[in-house]
């Protein structure tokens, strides 16, 4: 069965929103909280799942949700649905943070895309929202962010947002990109995706860059993003004194330690 058909339009630059058009009995989904307005004609509502064609019985409806939990999201999502008798109507979503929001027409990509699991706007109703996990050993024991995404399936159109400055790459068969696993927002199914020691134990200690990072191997797309939410949000913690202004840089196995504490002062010289 078809996805609904979505119009839409991007509004903004560095924190966007995207509005989207529906005709009458259209519908769209949404992560909870991303809703910023909606118009009058448009009813709301709260679904156990995702709302996908394949959920229709209570075992889809279970499966659908246990597949939200696992990758860290609520059980629900929210519907909104164009119940006017005619014309259109509007509903927006905002992203959570600066950063760019990217619309992916499910079938230009193979029907599937593999995303973060916190990179999830919305989506036209009918889009399912599964999980993937990655296969080898070292992404599960490693990858971090990277271990358990989410997969989108269908033939509509999804919006993921990515933090900071949008990068898209188009990788040939065999090309090969090492990315810090933050800094992934979603690629295509053909895109093997592992996880690989930086090589060098001084590096992993004092770099802030971390143990692994990940290896992505073409052929296909990779949607990179400059500003990871888990890196912000640290910078945040390291500027603000009345949460002990602690530097926790990400990946770095001795974290504050290495930079602004004791060790930081031992080699700078101080006594």
């Amino acid at each position: 069965m078809a996805m609904d058909v979505i119009d839409y339009k991007l509004y903004g630059e560095d924190m966007q929103f995207v509005e989207i058009e529906l005709d009458p009995g259209e519908a769209a989904i949404g992560e909870a909280g991303a809703m910023m307005f909606m118009e009058d004609g448009i009813a709301m509502d709260t679904i156990f799942g995702d709302g996908s064609m394949a959920q229709k019985s209570v075992w889809g409806k279970l499966l659908g949700a246990g597949k939200r939990l696992v990758t860290g999201e609520g059980l629900f999502t929210t519907v909104f649905t164009h119940q006017g008798p005619s014309g259109k109507r509007k509903v927006a979503f905002a992203a959570p943070y600066p950063g760019t929001i990217v619309p992916v027409n499910l079938p230009d990509v193979g029907g599937t895309l593999i995303c973060q699991k916190d990179s999830f706007l919305c989506a036209a109703k009918g889009v399912s929202l599964g999980i993937a996990f990655q296969r080898k050993l070292g992404v599960g024991l490693f990858g971090g962010e990277g271990f358990i995404m989410q997969k989108l399936e269908g033939d509509g159109l999804a919006f993921v947002h990515a933090g900071g400055t949008l990068y898209k790459r188009d990788l040939a068969p065999g090309e090969t990109l090492r990315v810090d696993t933050g800094c992934i927002v979603a690629m295509q199914t053909s895109v093997s995706f592992d996880i690989q020691y930086v090589g060098k134990l001084k590096s992993a200690l004092f770099s802030g860059e971390g143990l692994f990072y990940a290896v992505l191997q073409g052929p296909g797309t990779v949607w990179l993003q400059s500003l990871p939410l888990s890196r912000m949000a640290n910078r945040i913690v390291m500027a603000a004194p009345a949460l002990g202004g602690r530097s926790q840089d990400q990946g770095s196995l001795l974290g504050g330690l290495a930079t602004g504490g004791l060790l930081g002062g031992m080699l700078g010289g101080d006594e």
